[in-house]
């Protein structure tokens, strides 16, 4: 699957429980929207992913990409509930970084 760069940089960074290589794909001022909470700016993103990654060590494999209409499908796998389960990324970029994802 051939994803931009900032995509395959969050999915390998995921799936190595980095959460600063993780947070680094996105701009300063981005917004993360997921399980109804929204979380700002790169250092809230970077605790926010941490947290989940130390409690749920999730992995993230992607399955359908779709340029036009800016998600990305993939199944996550890790220690929570009915896993594994596959989410929706909902994303807008800003100069090759991620500005905005919703993730459901």
């Amino acid at each position: 699957m051939n994803l931009p760069q900032v995509l395959t940089a969050l999915v390998e960074a995921q799936n190595k429980l980095d959460s600063a290589a993780f947070s680094e794909c996105f701009t300063e001022s981005a917004i993360v929207f997921d399980e109804g909470k929204t979380y700002r700016g790169r250092k809230e993103i970077q605790n926010w992913i941490d947290k989940a990654n130390k409690e749920f060590q999730t992995s993230m494999k992607p399955l359908e990409y779709s340029e036009a209409e800016k998600q990305l499908k993939a199944e996550i796998a890790g220690s929570f509930p009915g896993s594994p389960l596959v989410l929706t990324y909902q994303y807008d970029f800003d100069k090759g970084l991620i500005q905005s994802l919703k993730i459901a």
